[in-house]
């Protein structure tokens, strides 16, 4: 049976949400599989840059508007893309779902608690999903990482760290000139503000909200002074932002402790001279995996054996357990991060077309954000202890893999081959 056409609003379109149009977006109008009836920014040229685009590529206009409302007014609408600043991330997000439309969001920060119980109690009251678009989730080796986890390669799994390590130096401090909402928070915000590019598929891992939850965190920050000496050294010592304080603190650490015993670190790391890693990192007792030099080291060997050439250990281990979701895909790659922008909007419009729970659902969405807000408290009161709400209310108990029902090839809970 030919699926649904998805009838889609774009709402954000600065360089992540225009780079998705005029990609992945295009490729899916291309292939039958959305169709988008309205585009919207808060900036005039951005709305018309889109509008221009998917006319061009598709010959149909779509509604162009600086409204978000008058999009979400779409009747005939059946899911929106939130790619705004973060701070409007989740009002359009809980304004969509209570128009009836599902969600997609990108990766970004809450402010607030209330923010994250809104979210959910959106979702529970209008049976609408908000899926955040935590690309990562869809990554070769983190799928590679899940699956042999999946199978008991690794043993219990005891500890996973991973962060966002990225000099955004250039973009931060010219963030004025470029129009990006990042430059505000770094100063005005001293907090882990983008802790889901290594906690989504650290979650898959350790089945967070399924079985498992996150139990309480603690988080400190270190001195702020790499983005000063950035903007003093490239945009002058007279200019304005170089006589302001920065509040985000250049290193971020944040431990944090689950109900089945794990702990969990993560780094943010963007305001200092470094090559961009995730250091996605998983230890069992059996043995670990190391983003940083691609590395597998199991039980019984003395030390890190490099394979001849320039293939290391963790490449032995692909060809046995290449997660099935990349062997399909690598019949016919996409671009984007590496064809991970592409997996993770196809998982959600095949759950918007089959009207199922998208993998990442709303539960994990404010699970995920939360820890923003929550480190920023950590962070002021010196590295206290603070409690991570349960947005599932006890449904984590039972919420396993073995009640996972949903056998999409996008499935992050379980492995599903096709």
């Amino acid at each position: 049976m030919k699926k649904k056409r998805v009838k889609l609003g774009v709402i954000g379109l600065g360089s992540r949400g225009f780079g998705i149009l005029k990609g992945v977006l295009m490729l899916l109008c291309e292939q039958g599989s959305i169709e988008i009836l309205g585009v919207c920014d808060l900036y005039e040229d951005r709305a018309k840059n889109a509008f221009e685009c998917v006319k061009e590529k598709t010959g149909k206009a779509p509604i162009c508007t600086t409204d978000y409302r008058e999009v979400l007014a779409i009747k005939e609408l059946d899911a929106v893309l939130v790619m705004t600043a973060w701070e409007s991330h989740i009002e359009i997000s809980t304004a969509a779902m209570k128009a009836g439309k599902q969600v997609g969001v990108e990766v970004g920060s809450a402010y607030s608690i209330d923010d994250c119980f809104r979210l959910v109690r959106t979702h529970e009251e209008t049976g609408k999903h908000c899926m955040m678009l935590e690309n990562c989730c869809y990554g070769r080796r983190e799928l590679m990482v899940l699956n042999m986890v999946k199978l008991g390669v690794f043993g219990e799994i005891v500890h996973c760290s991973g962060g966002y390590l990225h000099d955004l130096r250039s973009e931060i401090a010219n963030g004025d000139i470029n129009r990006h909402y990042r430059q505000r928070n770094y100063l005005l915000r001293n907090c882990e503000n983008y802790p889901t590019h290594e906690l989504g598929p650290i979650a898959q891992v350790l089945n967070i909200n399924r079985g498992n939850r996150m139990l309480y965190l603690t988080s400190v920050a270190s001195c702020a002074r790499g983005l000063h000496e950035y903007i003093v050294e490239n945009r002058g010592a007279d200019h304005p932002l170089a006589k302001v304080d920065v509040a985000q603190g250049d290193i971020v650490t944040t431990i944090i402790k689950c109900a089945g015993g794990q702990t969990i670190v993560l780094t943010l790391d963007t305001t200092l001279p470094r090559a961009y890693s995730r250091g996605f990192t998983v230890r069992g007792t059996k043995g670990m995996y190391c983003e940083d030099g691609n590395y597998i080291h199991m039980e019984g060997e003395s030390e890190w054996t490099p394979v001849a050439g320039k293939v290391n250990s963790a490449d032995k281990y692909a060809e046995e357990y290449e997660h099935p979701m990349w062997r399909e895909y690598k019949k016919n790659p996409v671009s984007g991060h590496d064809g991970i922008d592409w997996l993770v909007y196809n998982a959600f419009i095949e759950s918007v077309a089959e009207k199922t729970t998208p993998p990442i659902d709303t539960y994990d969405t404010a699970s995920w954000m939360c820890i923003s807000t929550l480190t920023e408290e950590s962070i002021a009161c010196g590295g206290k202890p603070v409690s991570i709400p349960d947005f599932t209310n006890g449904k984590w108990i039972l919420r396993t893999e073995q009640e996972e029902t949903s056998d999409s090839m996008y499935c992050l809970s379980k492995i599903v081959k096709k």
